[in-house]
């Protein structure tokens, strides 16, 4: 018997949930290595997929304009380290790539859930994009995120 989980969303406002979860090194990252500055998690389904792969790109291409407006990024999926290894390498991603193969944090977020691929409802990762404040709170929370433009329509909220 599976067990339902109640469908979070996350609000402006909110406080962000805490993670500490694996990089793609096998390094341990948490949330609270961002205190004190903003950072932006973004959730995404899997690597080296072409919208992971699109969406990771921005964020890669855009990085020094995201920094310099003080924000970090940050990718999290479901996907072992060792495939995460894989798509920094083949992408030269250059912000940390965080595992979640057991979906809490996904679930936490409100990344992880009921939506509709190709016309049938599934169970499955909801891209979605969050700004952290510098404190610890949801700034701006996206769900059901478009891979392409994604990175220009968060930069233009900042």
């Amino acid at each position: 018997m599976t067990e339902q989980r109640e469908q979070v969303r996350l609000s402006p406002g909110d406080k962000a949930p805490d993670f500490s979860l694996p990089d793609d090194a096998g390094n341990t990252v948490s949330l609270a290595n961002f205190a004190g500055q903003r950072v932006l998690v973004y959730f995404y389904p899997r690597a080296n997929t072409p919208g992971c792969t699109t969406e990771a790109c921005d964020f890669r291409d855009s990085l020094a304009q995201l920094n310099s407006a003080d924000v970090a990024v940050v990718g999290i999926s479901p996907d072992k380290p060792e495939a995460l290894a894989k798509f920094r390498a083949d992408h030269e991603l250059n912000f940390p790539l965080l595992s979640d193969p057991d979906k809490q944090v996904l679930a936490a977020y409100g990344a992880f859930g009921e939506k509709k691929n190709y016309g049938k409802v599934v169970q499955g990762v909801i891209r979605s994009t969050f700004l952290i404040d510098a404190d610890g709170a949801i700034e701006v929370a996206k769900y059901n995120v478009k891979a392409t433009g994604h990175v220009a329509r968060m930069l233009k909220e900042l």
